[in-house]
C-alpha cells in the first residue's frame, strides 16, 4: 500500500474513521530529518499494509492539521488509533522504534 496525501479534505474519512492504526508523518519539502524520515515511513507502509495505515502531512500546505496535533516541530510522527492519539515522535527515529509503537 501507498502512503496516503493527507490534507483537511480527507483526514477524518482517512485518519480518525479508519478501521486499523494510521501512523501519520508530519514533514515539509524543505525538512532534512523529514527526508531522512520518508524512507523509513514508506517501507514500513509497505511491510505493514496488513495491520496499518500511513499518512503523510505536508505542514506547509495543512498548517490548521499541524496546529489542531500540536505539531512544534518537525518530523512529528502521530499514530492514532480509532480517533486517537496513541504515541507522538518528534524529531528522526528508528523504524524499530516506530514499529515497536504499533505492534
Amino acid at each position: 500500500m501507498s502512503v496516503l496525501n493527507l490534507k483537511k479534505e480527507n483526514f477524518e474519512e482517512e485518519v480518525l474513521k479508519a478501521d486499523k492504526k494510521v501512523i501519520v508523518d508530519f514533514y515539509a519539502d524543505w525538512c532534512g530529518p523529514c527526508q531522512m524520515m520518508s524512507p523509513v515511513i514508506d517501507e514500513i507502509a509497505e511491510e505493514k499494509a496488513d495491520i496499518v495505515k500511513v499518512g503523510k502531512v505536508n505542514v506547509d500546505e495543512n498548517q490548521e492539521l499541524a496546529m489542531e496535533y500540536g505539531v512544534m516541530s518537525i518530523p512529528t510522527i502521530v499514530i492514532i488509533n480509532k480517533g486517537e492519539v496513541e504515541k507522538t515522535f518528534v524529531g528522526v527515529r528508528s523504524k524499530s522504534e516506530i514499529l515497536e509503537a504499533i505492534d
